[in-house]
């Protein structure tokens, strides 16, 4: 074993487990701010300790039971120390310590949703509740949470800092909140959740095309709300689209981690059961046109293809237009403009991805799909010029070498 590699185990173990201990220890301490501090402090002890001392044998144990002390230990210097034993019922005489361990370890619930729920609070602005939880939950760094609302990084920085310190001054629970309040916050929650799920399905940076960990933890989360919220259609359209996306996720990329794009690829590979889940879950959504439903009912088409030839385009670009009224956006449109490709003309698309650039100016995949329908159209050095810009501004390392090769062949 190098001495490099027990750095890189860190890393890895903490880009999955860093949201459930995060998530525990607001719980247990009460504030999502300091929860934060002190998972960044177990992150630090890890990366000294490991190195000097081999990685233990159960490398996500040890992180969570260095969590607990680092809880434990913060807790007992509070003042608020005692009143927190006679909130979770085990105030004792000063000669018994309390098992606030064990209590950490209690998953009557779930804390991960207890803390979606937290930081999907009416207190915090819609862009703060997004903001905060990616950063929390979907293990997300400032850059990466900003490029994905193709904002600057001080305005990011600045929400998930107010939105820290409001939970905290306005004294939110980490918990489920009544079932009255719970409706209440349902869209912003499954706003985070979808968030999340589509950093796992592509990642806005690093070395890794997807990252399945983070959709995993989405879907499982979607299917929980769903238990919660079984007559809210939206919860199921979602539940339904990640499943759909999710099907895809062995022929995303050749064994060598290249990615492969969806018209590419190998249908094989999707994932049956998922596929059935995704149209077992879209029919309890039945007769509603919300947007997840929308989506999902878009991916459905895609699903029900043996052969991407065999795509409804025809139907895809109507649904896009009915989303593009429904919940307006560029990237909605951008996708729009990928369907009418195929179910009129890649001139009629180019068209609409033109009419995008100034809104979209920053955005990657703008450049690629206009470098798609130009290669299409038959001109091959201006297509060429849109996927090395693409390259240039993608940060991640998998998408970037996609549009590179799409570019080296069309020298």
């Amino acid at each position: 074993m190098t001495a490099a590699d027990p750095r890189r185990v860190v890393e890895a173990v903490w880009r999955t487990e860093s949201a459930r201990i995060i998530a525990a220890l607001a719980r247990m301490v009460g504030d999502v701010g300091l929860a934060e501090e002190l998972a960044q402090d177990v992150l630090v002890i890890a990366l000294e300790q490991w190195p000097e001392d081999g990685v233990p044998q159960h490398p996500a144990s040890w992180l969570m039971a260095t969590a607990k002390h680092r809880a434990v230990d913060t807790l007992r210097r509070q003042s608020r120390y005692r009143q927190k034993l006679e909130e979770v019922g085990r105030a004792t005489p000063d000669s018994h310590e309390p098992d606030l361990a064990a209590d950490l370890d209690d998953y009557v619930g779930d804390d991960l949703l207890r803390l979606i729920f937290a930081t999907c609070h009416p207190v915090l602005s819609t862009e703060a509740r997004a903001a905060l939880t990616l950063r929390l939950l979907g293990g997300l760094s400032t850059e990466e949470i900003a490029r994905a609302y193709l904002t600057s990084e001080s305005t990011v920085g600045q929400r998930i800092t107010r939105a820290k310190r409001t939970l905290a001054e306005k004294k939110v629970p980490i918990e489920l909140p009544p079932p009255a309040e719970a409706a209440e916050r349902l869209a912003s929650v499954l706003e985070v959740i979808y968030l999340i799920f589509n950093e796992g399905y592509a990642a806005t940076a690093g070395a890794d095309w997807a990252r399945p960990a983070l959709c995993d933890e989405a879907l499982r989360l979607g299917r929980m709300v769903a238990s919660l919220a079984p007559q809210e259609p939206e919860v199921h359209g979602l539940v339904a689209l990640m499943e759909f996306q999710a099907s895809r996720m062995r022929a995303r990329t050749v064994p060598d981690g290249s990615p492969v794009l969806l018209q590419d690829q190998d249908r094989r590979l999707w994932d049956r059961l998922l596929i059935r889940r995704g149209f077992e879950a879209l029919a309890r959504a039945e007769g509603t046109w919300g947007p997840y439903v929308l989506q999902a009912s878009i991916a459905a088409c895609h699903a029900r293809a043996s052969r991407a030839e065999d795509t409804e385009w025809e139907r895809v670009a109507a649904l896009y237009q009915v989303l593009a009224h429904v919940s307006p956006s560029p990237v909605v449109e951008l996708n729009r403009a990928v369907a009418v490709s195929y179910a009129e003309s890649p001139e009629r698309a180019l068209e609409i991805v033109d009419d995008l650039a100034d809104r979209l100016a920053a955005y990657p995949l703008l450049a690629a799909v206009r470098g798609d329908l130009l290669a299409r159209l038959g001109r091959p050095a201006e297509a060429r010029a849109e996927f090395e810009r693409a390259a240039e501004m993608t940060k991640n390392e998998g998408e970037r070498a996609l549009f590179r090769i799409r570019a080296a062949a069309l020298t």
